[in-house]
């Protein structure tokens, strides 16, 4: 997969409940910009489904450290992002990852979202795609089954909705692993 010259790597890195908070969002395109926005400068945040209680239009939220709060503020007002307020964690239920993995004997499965894709743990070429509603998942799966990790377009720059946001999101995470075993 072609990152022009970078590797993508998804931060992993957990709050503490006692200093963490919740950026929550109406819209699910403002929750990932907003993600995408505070991993480039280097905040360490997390996207998460927070619990039932806090949701208010859309079912992400991000994961932040309270003590950085105001400079996250700085920030979504000089790049426009709109976020609805802030929650703490302490006491709020159980966040849940939007990422998660799954291991079978010769294959590895990432669901990010409703989103799952599934690679060979061997070979490192994408057995199957599979989930969303969206109008653009049989394209997408058509230009990623049968591809190498390395070689796979990005589903962000061939697709146009939440289910591509989500197929990128585990793609990106399915290559991350694949480098990690072919590694060790």
């Amino acid at each position: 997969m072609n990152l022009g010259g970078k590797v993508m790597v998804l931060k992993k890195a957990k709050v503490k409940a006692e200093s963490g908070g919740l950026l929550l969002f109406e819209k699910v395109e403002d929750a990932v910009r907003a993600e995408e926005i505070l991993s480039e400068a280097d905040y360490t945040v997390r996207l998460v489904a927070p619990p039932p209680t806090f949701r208010m239009g859309c079912d992400l939220a991000i994961e932040i450290n309270l003590v950085e709060q105001i400079g996250i503020g700085r920030l979504f007002r000089e790049k426009g992002v709109n976020y609805l307020k802030v929650v703490p964690l302490k006491g709020a239920g159980r966040l849940l990852d939007v990422v998660k993995v799954t291991e079978f004997k010769d294959a590895t499965m990432v669901k990010a979202g409703n989103m799952k894709v599934t690679f060979d743990k061997n070979k490192g070429t994408i057995l199957n795609v599979s989930g969303g509603g969206c109008p653009d998942i049989p394209y997408l799966s058509a230009s990623l089954i049968g591809k190498k990790l390395s070689d796979a377009p990005r589903p962000k720059d061939i697709g146009f909705t939440l289910c591509a946001m989500m197929m990128d999101r585990a793609v990106v995470e399915c290559l991350e692993l694949w480098r990690k075993r072919s590694t060790s």
